[in-house]
């Protein structure tokens, strides 16, 4: 299944051509709808495919460069501590720290 959160013609044909060369064939396409709206939120399109389960890596191309789970906590909880030399930043200038540390905190 391949999750669109943009919904428009050409998404659906470039995800259709990304995946069907790779031997998936098409299965269908439900829409989330909202209320508010005759367009569609999200898309999801379904593909399938015979022969044996394929390894997350073969599917999701860069798999091996997620983070493993108790990594990424571990950076969540790193993200959501204030600063503790300054507890009443603003939004935007924790936003700016942020940005200029790399993955370890580090600046």
């Amino acid at each position: 299944m391949v999750e669109l959160s943009s919904v428009d013609e050409h998404s659906i044909e470039r995800t259709l051509n990304e995946w069907v060369p790779r031997g998936w064939k098409f299965d269908g396409v439900q829409f989330a709808m909202r209320e508010s709206s005759k367009r569609p939120s999200m898309a999801f399109i379904f593909f399938t495919r015979e022969g044996p389960p394929l390894a997350p890596a073969e599917i999701v191309p860069h798999f091996d460069q997620y983070r493993e789970e108790a990594e990424a906590e571990a950076h969540l909880a790193r993200l959501a501590t204030p600063n503790k030399e300054d507890p009443m930043q603003s939004a935007w200038e924790r936003l700016h720290v942020l940005a200029s540390q790399d993955d370890k905190g580090e600046s």
